[in-house]
């Protein structure tokens, strides 16, 4: 039998950053390796193609013939669990994987996974840098940076894993076990994805579902639905909101300082101390594009809040500013968001709002007499912000939508905003 003959042949769908490190590892490990993408650009914001010799690649709507080569299927986070070709391969009984799930079986050391609607990535970071404190080495990952599949020869038993969780990630994992598991918040998001509630809530859960008895849940007393996962598993439970003492937090807003103090449980749980906790918390600068100071003169500060995607984390950030002297630049495309409690928000909170993108016309309805104007740009948004913000004032980007309208993803369209603000500033 020749090499070729003998190698198994694995499927990878999606060609953006999970996609290409899923076929770059496969590869490395002898498989021979499709990678199937409906509609692959070099856009900004898309990682350039990086993949060794030998893989193939077929753009286009993903045929089911390739099932009848292939022995495993792996998805990436943005193609549906529940995808034709998934269901067709479940059928067959091949095996459907992610990249999540493939590292979850083959890291060796110890996870603590970070999920929850919003302040996954700040939290994510912060316990990097709380437990980074201390005498082991530390990986963060998951939904944030760089590939953990392509650091995997870099972790050793002795590192903390820190994985940043997404509900896409989690329902893609045959048993995503972590040693401490953390659930900051739950409200719906994603439901066009998830189809309903109760199928987002459940993929949020497997996080704490598949803890044993002696891994730890980390969970926010202050959340509904946290509360209603303590009997998911048999580990025990720490309340995170009941923290104390209360770590110092330099991150503007009440729930950076509730992402503070889930780290801190995280980071005591770990067997550090108050003060290193303390001072790796206090010298924390924050995340890019969470409430991110993009801009600071003529007595209006910017603020970067691409991230928040969904009307919750715009809520978020809107009351981390205490008064009205506030332009919010809001809009992109809707996920199925309840908008009636971020409407009330904005009007009470803001001076003004610069609309764009597919959710603008809709927003702008709901905002009736509350003044606000239309953009067919980012950059004509923030010169229209500028004109409109009260001196000295704040003018927040924080767009209560996803991005795929106008931009790759929130993190070109966060720099898309923050080079808009600097052309501003001169």
């Amino acid at each position: 039998m020749t090499e070729a003959a003998s190698q198994t042949h694995a499927a990878v769908v999606g060609l953006g950053r999970s996609g290409q490190a899923l076929a770059r590892h496969l590869a490395g490990r002898g498989e021979r390796v499709t990678v199937l993408d409906r509609d692959w650009s070099l856009a900004p914001g898309v990682p350039d193609l990086q993949l060794p010799a030998g893989v193939e690649v077929r753009l286009g709507e993903p045929d089911a013939g390739i099932l009848d080569r292939c022995q495993s299927l792996y998805l990436s986070p943005g193609v549906p669990w529940d995808c034709p070709l998934a269901a067709a391969a479940r059928a067959r009984g091949i095996p459907v994987s992610s990249e999540m799930d493939l590292f979850f079986k083959l890291c060796p050391a110890p996870i603590v996974g970070v999920t929850g609607t919003n302040g996954k990535t700040t939290t994510t970071a912060m316990i990097g840098a709380v437990l980074g404190a201390g005498d082991r080495p530390v990986l963060v990952g998951g939904n944030i940076g760089q590939s953990v599949l392509d650091r995997l020869d870099q972790i050793s038993p002795s590192h903390w894993v820190v994985l940043e969780l997404s509900s896409f990630q989690l329902e893609s994992c045959e048993r995503p076990h972590a040693r401490v598991g953390v659930v900051l918040n739950v409200t719906p998001d994603h439901l066009d994805r998830h189809h309903d509630l109760e199928r987002y809530v459940a993929a949020k859960r497997r996080l704490i579902e598949c803890l044993e008895e002696d891994d730890q849940a980390v969970l926010n007393g202050e959340d509904a639905v946290c509360r209603t996962f303590a009997s998911a598993s048999p580990a025990p439970v720490t309340w995170f909101d009941q923290h104390q003492p209360p770590p110092r937090c330099r991150l503007p807003g009440r729930h950076n300082r509730l992402n503070a103090l889930a780290a801190a449980a995280v980071g005591r749980l770990a067997g550090l101390t108050d003060p290193q906790i303390d001072s790796a918390l206090e010298s924390f600068e924050g995340v890019e594009h969470r409430l991110e100071l993009a801009g600071d003169g003529h007595g209006v500060r910017w603020y970067n809040d691409s991230k928040a995607t969904n009307p919750d984390a715009s809520m978020v950030a809107l009351d981390a500013f205490p008064d009205d002297r506030l332009v919010l630049i809001a809009g992109g495309r809707g996920a199925g968001s309840e908008l009636t409690d971020w409407i009330r928000a904005v009007k009470a909170r803001t001076a003004a709002v610069v609309l764009i993108g597919e959710g603008a016309e809709e927003v702008a309805r709901l905002l009736e007499d509350h003044p606000h104007q239309q953009v067919r740009t980012l950059r004509e948004a923030v010169l229209v912000a500028a004109d409109l913000v009260p001196k000295p004032g704040v003018v927040l980007f924080s767009p209560a939508f996803k991005s795929f309208d106008m931009f790759a993803d929130y993190e070109d369209r966060g720099r898309q905003f923050k080079s808009a603000v600097q052309e501003l500033r001169g």
